[in-house]
């Protein structure tokens, strides 16, 4: 089990996850800490931020967190060692594509989903603009460029998934907005679920990699209209290809 690249392991939790509000702390932890490591975030076999540092990012007390990890650990998602050299690591694996998963689903779920599909075509477009006006620099562009290529080396299909969801995180990180990165984690994580649902085909990966090229491209040279485009073709084909065999 190889933890991600570390890029991965520190910049995107940080700005993923964000303070919980309301009377419902512990749920909002589980629901937060469960996202990130289903969208691989947090790679199968890598090990969690020290308690007292999530409790912080999270804005919650340890005794809180605590039960979110408990939690976390009955559901199969983390496994704990204590003492000197333990930690917290994630031993859940991702699940692999399959058409099967569509039969279960219902028209309201559906439904929902391509709601998604539409706010995705609104919101990841609009994020890669905003960082290629932004502009990258020194380590904000070693992420970038570190989450593309971790993506294009991706072989098998869990891992695509995964290595997908973070480069796509990874631009939302870098438009440095709490509010974009909540909209595309929350988008992610519906697309993750629909991805699940279909074979995954190699034509279509291979446009991806050509698209997301194409947006990494605009986004280092300045250039926000055509990064924009760019992402909006990327998520025209995912969305064309998902209604096709989903609906």
């Amino acid at each position: 089990m190889t933890p991600a690249p570390e890029p991965f392991a520190t910049a995107l939790p940080a700005n993923l996850l964000r303070p919980v509000r309301g009377h419902h702390a512990f749920e909002a932890c589980v629901e937060q800490l469960a996202t990130a490591i289903r969208l691989g975030v947090y790679p199968l076999g890598s090990t969690l931020p020290p308690e007292r540092d999530l409790a912080a990012q999270l804005g919650v007390s340890r005794a809180t967190l605590r039960e979110a990890m408990a939690a976390l650990r009955q559901a199969g998602l983390v496994q704990t060692t204590r003492g000197r050299g333990g930690g917290t690591v994630v031993t859940l694996k991702p699940p692999t594509p399959s058409a099967r998963a569509a039969a279960r689903t219902t028209p309201e779920q559906r439904a929902d989903w391509l709601d998604s599909l539409a706010f995705r075509r609104i919101i990841e477009p609009g994020a890669a603009a905003m960082v290629a006006e932004l502009g990258v620099d020194g380590e904000a562009r070693a992420q970038l460029l570190a989450a593309h290529d971790e993506v294009a080396a991706a072989t098998k299909p869990a891992q695509y998934r995964q290595s997908d969801s973070r480069f796509h995180l990874t631009i939302a990180a870098l438009t440095g907005s709490h509010r974009v990165i909540e909209a595309v984690t929350s988008v992610q994580a519906t697309l993750h679920e629909m991805l699940l649902a279909i074979p995954q085909l190699d034509t279509n990966i291979a446009h991806s990699d050509d698209q997301h090229l194409a947006v990494v491209r605009a986004i280092l040279d300045a250039r926000p209209d055509r990064a924009r485009r760019a992402m909006e073709q990327h998520c025209d084909d995912t969305a064309a290809l998902l209604r096709g065999l989903l609906t």
